[in-house]
This record gives structure tokens, sequence and C-alpha cells, in this order.
């Protein structure tokens, strides 16, 4: 708990899997960015049954900086997150991934902003992406810029609310607000899979609380992610991501979901071209892909975004529809279930 009788006290609340290379660098910048504001912040760390040496790293971090380490057999971000925040003491809580590193001043601008506006209760941290040396990151990085446009094209302190939820950048990676309301954002969650580790582990619990209070976003709160840096993953999170998508939008009208239909229509119409006219349907393919890279700088990407974007549009593509295609498998088998 803060001295500060206005201040709320602080846990954060990381869940972890195999993240044995960035699980310390993540807890080292956060106790940085703490001791700046000179907030005393609780930390656990949920060890989502992790099989590298992700453990040892908790261990020595325990030693060091005196977290709370819960583990759990591996059930999936949304499981974890949700452990976590049953067990944090303070009465904001800032959820934060693994390899989310936040910068120094940002739990300064937090403290500032929850003593001097208590008001702005929830808050989306803005996202800087480590792309260029990274291309994989960059892909993802540069896409969204086209959805989340509003904001991410001239980045400033605003809020979002449920009419705006689509279009504006969110994410449990880098994520603040009261405990009680998300725990009971996390109570009210019902995945249309049976399998929480396929579950949607953010829009589904964002949007309950979207609907209740507006949230913020400032280019001060802010943080590095640091993405998966192989093709080998990068076809994996693809594919993850498809499937993720499907438990996320499909029972949530909106532009999203639209999008998603539309991609999915454009998507079996590409697949028949392709059957009848290969050479059709690979020229078509480069000139979207070019005219996506295109797209996105209009909108903040970087040149290395951009070029990700053009480059590695057909292969996320095609991972992204077979993912997506599994979610709706999966959708209907609980649906029949149920």
């Amino acid at each position: 708990m803060s001295a500060n009788t206005l201040l709320p006290g602080l846990s954060v609340v990381i869940p972890v899997h195999n993240e044995q290379n960035w699980i310390d660098r993540s807890v080292g910048a956060l106790v940085a960015s703490a001791e700046a504001a000179a907030w005393p912040v609780e930390i656990i760390v949920v060890d989502d049954g992790s099989t590298d040496a992700t453990g040892e790293k908790l261990a020595a971090l325990q030693r060091l900086y005196g977290i709370t380490v819960l583990t759990q057999p591996n059930s999936g971000r949304f499981e974890a997150r949700r452990l976590g925040i049953t067990k944090a003491a303070g009465e904001q809580v800032l959820l934060l991934d693994s390899r989310v590193i936040i910068d120094p001043e940002s739990l300064t601008f937090l403290r500032e902003q929850l003593i001097g506006h208590p008001e702005r209760q929830v808050w989306n941290g803005h996202i800087n992406v480590a792309s260029e040396q990274n291309p994989y990151a960059g892909f993802m990085a540069g896409l969204v810029k086209i959805p989340w446009r509003r904001y991410c094209a001239n980045p400033r302190l605003m809020s979002f609310g449920i009419e705006e939820f689509d279009v504006f950048p969110k994410g449990t990676g880098f994520f603040s607000a009261p405990r009680q309301v998300l725990e009971d954002a996390s109570n009210a969650f019902v995945s249309l899979f049976d399998d929480a580790r396929f579950a949607s582990d953010d829009t589904g619990v964002l949007r309950w609380i979207a609907e209740r209070q507006r949230i913020h976003l400032a280019p001060e709160l802010s943080a590095t992610y640091h993405g998966r840096e192989s093709l080998k993953k990068f076809v994996a999170q693809s594919y993850f991501r498809g499937t993720t998508f499907v438990d996320s939008y499909l029972a949530s009208p909106g532009p999203a979901r639209n999008g998603f239909f539309a991609a999915f229509g454009v998507g079996l119409l590409g697949l028949g071209v392709a059957a009848k006219r290969p050479k059709t349907a690979v020229t078509l393919g480069v000139l979207g892909s070019a005219a996506a890279g295109a797209a996105v700088t209009r909108f903040g990407a970087t040149k290395a975004e951009a070029r990700a974007v053009a480059q590695l549009s057909p292969l996320f593509a095609a991972g992204f529809g077979a993912g997506a295609v599994r979610g709706l498998y999966f959708a209907l088998r609980a649906r029949r279930r149920r």
C-alpha cells in the first residue's frame, strides 16, 4: 500500500510460459520504473506450466526482488492472469506480459494520472515494437496501424468506450485498471471454446470493461514489446491469432467482425482463383501485399514495418486463415456440446 492516501496500492500480474530469456528483463525494468515513481509495487508472476528454465529464473527473481511466484499447469494466459488477479492485494492492478519492457517514466505518469485525475482509472499502455531488426515483430506492428489509425497516426492522450472499441489499440499485455474491475470482467467472460488455452485472453475482458468505463491511452504510458524472432514462431503465432480472433469477435458485431467475414470471403475467392488460374492468383497476391505495405505507412508505420507487411502478408494470411478455420470448428463443437 502506498503512503500517499490518494494513490492506490499497485499490484503487477505477469503471466509467463517458456520465457526464460525475457522474464528477468521484464521484471527488472518494472522494478526500475516503480522505483523512479516512488511507488511500492507487488509483483506476481504466474508460471503457466513452463518447461524451460523459466522456473529457475523466477526463483532467482524471487530472491532478488521478493516477487510472488504462482504456478499452474499450462492453462493459457487468460487463466494465468485470472489467478494472479485473485491473489493481488493492490487496489490498482497492472497486467504486463513477459516480453513487454516498461519504460522508466511510465509508472510515474500513471501515478500522476491516478492522483490528479482519479476518474481516469482504466489505462491501456502505449506499445512501441522493437521492429527494426525483427521483421516478424514489424509485421504485427505495421498491420494494426490500419484498424487503429485514429490513435497510431497521431498518438496523444485520449480515451474510448464500447462504441469505438474496435478502432483503438487495446490488449492485456500492458493494461491497468482497479482490481475489482478486472476481477468482475474476468469472471463475466465466457469463451466460445471449451479449451481455455485457445480462448481470447484480452478482447472479451476489455470489451466488458469498455461497456462500463472509458479506457485511456497516452504515449507517456509506454513500453517496448519484443516479438517472436523466427519464421517458425511467426507462423505459429499467426495460426494462434486466427483462432483467438474467432473467440474475440465472432459473437461481437462491429467493424472487426465485418472485416473478418470480408477477409474470409476474399480468402475463399482467392483459393478458387488459385485453383483455376495460379499465375493470376500470385499476381493479385503480390499486388495486394504491396498495397498493404503502402497503406500502413500512412498511419504511422515505419519503413521497416511497411516492408515487413508487404513481404509477409501472404504467409500471415495463410496461417491466420487456417487458425480461423480451427477457431470456427472449436466454436461449433463447443456450441453443440453445450
